[in-house]
């Protein structure tokens, strides 16, 4: 899906187009979706170039829907549970999971432990996919799992890579619960690991979460250059420990990058109008024009109308 042209966008007849107020409302979605923090109301007018009677009159819907929120204190808009709960059933019935458990399978074959492939899903990481270590002494897990954030390796890689308002918001107020002795539930600790982990691109969980395992985590970049999931090797204690883990890195990075590249978004090409608008949106400043050709020569240029302070900083993972 894209945003042909700024005719399209305001209803100019095409032939060969669904109808304008379906794809309207789909490329505002699409803009909240990729932005890295929640657009205001007039991010998305001067994103889209729609009539701000109109972004509002979509958003209206679309929050009616349960298809997107609104943030109650800053006016922003945010993905709301029945496109993430889509989202999430994409990518575990996605048509590239064979290839991402290929993947993971020459991973656990290389490094001897069990790994697992894992999204931000609201205040959880889950499992999209896990293949397991043939040592007789493993920790169980399935796909579909869901863990804690604040004390999980995968869990604290997608929290470091949050804006820190959304970090306090997704973990609540109060002390964290403790799963473990060695649980942080200290917010202002957790986010100072949070730094660090920010820094070296790596997590970490020695018994936080569950009694004897050890877990180390690397983040998979999605297509707009964010962390979209993590790739994990989670083992038990004595077997696994924190240095190996750390001689896994390597291995880890190369399955992530691949992974990475399995990544795209469904039906878009990298170098679509759609694309430049979701980039225009995240950072609240731009302007997205096109022509559109019959002979499907689709040209764009984006116009720098300076910046607003309204978007910017992922998603998801998400």
């Amino acid at each position: 899906m894209r945003f042909r042209s700024p005719e399209f966008l305001h209803g100019a007849p095409d032939a060969d187009a669904p109808d304008s107020s379906t794809l309207r409302a789909f490329a505002l979605l699409e803009l909240i979706a990729n932005a890295e923090t929640g657009p205001s109301l007039e991010d998305l007018t001067r994103a889209s170039a729609l009539p701000k009677p109109t972004v509002h009159r979509i958003l209206g819907l679309l929050m009616r829907g349960g298809l997107v929120q609104r943030e109650a204190f800053e006016k922003r808009y945010v993905v709301g549970p029945r496109v993430a709960a889509l989202s999430l059933a994409v990518q575990m019935r996605s048509p590239r999971r064979g290839e991402r458990r290929a993947i993971l399978s020459r991973l656990v074959e290389e490094i001897g432990e069990t790994c697992n492939l894992t999204m931000l899903d609201g205040r959880e990481a889950i499992y999209l996919d896990r293949v397991e270590t043939t040592a007789n002494v493993r920790l169980h897990m399935k796909p579909g799992s869901r863990v804690p954030l604040h004390c999980t390796a995968s869990g604290k890689l997608f929290l470091a890579h949050l804006a820190p308002a959304r970090v306090r918001r997704l973990l609540g107020p109060g002390a964290l619960k403790r799963y473990t002795e060695r649980t942080t539930t200290s917010i202002e600790a957790l986010e100072r690991e949070l730094r660090k982990i920010r820094s070296t691109g790596i997590a970490t969980d020695i018994g936080e979460y569950l009694v004897g395992s050890v877990c180390l985590a690397v983040p998979v970049i999605g297509p707009q250059g964010r962390v979209c999931a993590a790739i994990a090797v989670h083992g038990p204690a004595p077997r696994m420990t924190l240095k190996r883990g750390y001689e896994f890195v390597p291995a880890l990075k190369r399955a992530a990058a691949a992974i990475s590249a399995t990544m795209e978004v469904a039906g878009v090409p990298p170098d679509s109008v759609s694309q430049a608008a979701v980039t225009a949106a995240s950072k609240g400043g731009i302007r997205v024009r096109a022509r559109h050709h019959h002979g499907g020569d689709h040209r764009r240029r984006t116009e720098e109308e300076g910046q607003s302070g309204g978007s910017g900083h992922p998603v998801g993972a998400s």
